[in-house]
């Protein structure tokens, strides 16, 4: 599935560059107006995910990556690079605080605590569409919406169904499958988004504990 959504994303100038091994280095960002993230802005590139795993940082992979997305935008003529952050670091995003020692820095933000980050080039700044900071949907069940760009979801969504089937709750899977549906999204999005009693809780792909804490709020 992963292999499929990214070969789709390539003629839209997704680009994805990892460690010529069998490890989880990489960086991935595509240019705005294709990204399938609700965030509008003239003529940025949109991180969606540097990651380093643990056995091979302190190698400079994560910095060569970034300096690379940073200069490869710039020889394209962009006007800057932005990526999804928070207030507080969220385990599913990119560290912030390291992409904040390259020049990212809060643009835009969200009444849930989640944030715009961009290194500008030319002065102008990206910003969440309005329909992201909505943050709200009719439904009271457990909603998640997600795409098919992280390998990790669709274990995701198989744990999560079979936890709430133990447990009698309703839940319900939106398959975002446009980049329409994508820009059109009532909360930030990466590539999961999870809705409560009507209210987003969380971009952060789930574990037994956390969808626990969630349905006790």
């Amino acid at each position: 599935e992963k292999r499929q959504w990214l070969s789709d994303r390539l003629t839209e100038g997704h680009v994805f560059r990892k460690l010529n091994e069998k490890a989880t280095v990489f960086i991935e960002y595509a240019p705005l107006e294709t990204a399938w993230v609700p965030v509008v802005g003239d003529n940025y590139d949109y991180l969606y995910c540097l990651w380093v795993d643990s056995d091979h940082k302190g190698k400079g992979y994560g910095k060569a990556l970034m300096e690379y997305c940073l200069s490869d935008a710039r020889e394209n003529g962009k006007s800057g690079v932005c990526m999804l952050g928070a207030e507080k670091q969220k385990a599913w995003l990119s560290d912030q605080s390291f992409a904040k020692r390259f020049g990212f820095e809060p643009v835009d933000s969200t009444n849930s605590g989640y944030q715009l980050l961009a290194h500008s080039f030319d002065g102008t700044t990206p910003r969440f569409a309005q329909n992201a900071k909505k943050e709200r949907i009719e439904s009271d069940a457990l909603t998640i919406y997600y795409d098919m760009q992280c390998p990790y979801i669709l274990k995701n969504i198989e744990m999560v169904q079979q936890q709430c089937d133990a447990i009698g709750v309703a839940a319900s899977f939106i398959r975002v499958d446009s980049l329409q549906k994508a820009k059109e999204l009532p909360c930030v999005f990466n590539n999961w988004a999870v809705f409560y009693k009507g209210e987003f809780v969380t971009v952060n792909l789930l574990n037994a504990a956390s969808l626990k804490r969630i349905l006790n709020q």
